[in-house]
């Protein structure tokens, strides 16, 4: 679960995307690993029961890691992933006091999800809509072609249904694109 509370993140919506994202990139092992302090203390290249951590939250901890699998060195940290690069813009951007503690990760991803368009779609319950958006961010969503692991949206669409609260509702539109997802086809 994310710090931030429903109110302060824009809705239940954005909430259970946040756990979403957090899945999609970390994957629910390591979530609930409590030497991830719910993901938000991984290091990129960290694996079940082989956790990389940082301790300090004082700032990104921009430890440049190399990933030999993929041919590719990354920064990637915390719950959602965020490169060094990418954290110093946003505290530039928006003023942060570069700290990355919980509250501040769950801040700065609704700030990508806001740049990149995605956030009223998560509001308006039109989730698949929202990860298309997203996915250019998230090297870990649908389409974000950066040839690493990406997973289906059919299994995103079912962590964020189990991840929403029950009385928040999701549009038409979301729901027959989960029944056509998932093979379903219309006459």
């Amino acid at each position: 679960m994310p710090v931030i509370t429903p109110a302060a993140a824009g809705g239940d919506n954005v909430v259970a995307f946040l756990d979403t994202l957090a899945w999609s990139e970390i994957g629910e092992k390591m979530l609930k690993d409590p030497a991830s302090d719910n993901g938000y203390k991984l290091l990129v290249g960290s694996l079940p029961g082989k956790l990389l951590t940082f301790n300090d939250y004082s700032r990104h901890p921009n430890q440049l890691i190399s990933l030999p699998k993929l041919g590719i060195k990354s920064s990637a940290a915390g719950r959602y992933q965020f490169l060094s690069s990418t954290w110093r813009q946003i505290v530039k951007v928006y003023g942060f006091k570069g700290r990355f503690i919980p509250e501040a990760q769950d801040l700065a991803a609704i700030k990508l999800l806001k740049e990149c368009g995605a956030l009223p779609l998560i509001q308006a319950g039109k989730i698949s809509d929202a990860i298309r958006k997203a996915a250019p961010i998230w090297a870990s969503l649908p389409g974000a072609g950066y040839g690493q692991r990406e997973h289906e949206l059919v299994s995103l669409l079912e962590i964020y249904a189990s991840e929403k609260p029950t009385n928040v509702q999701t549009d038409g539109e979301e729901l027959l694109a989960h029944y056509c997802d998932c093979g379903g086809a219309l006459a």
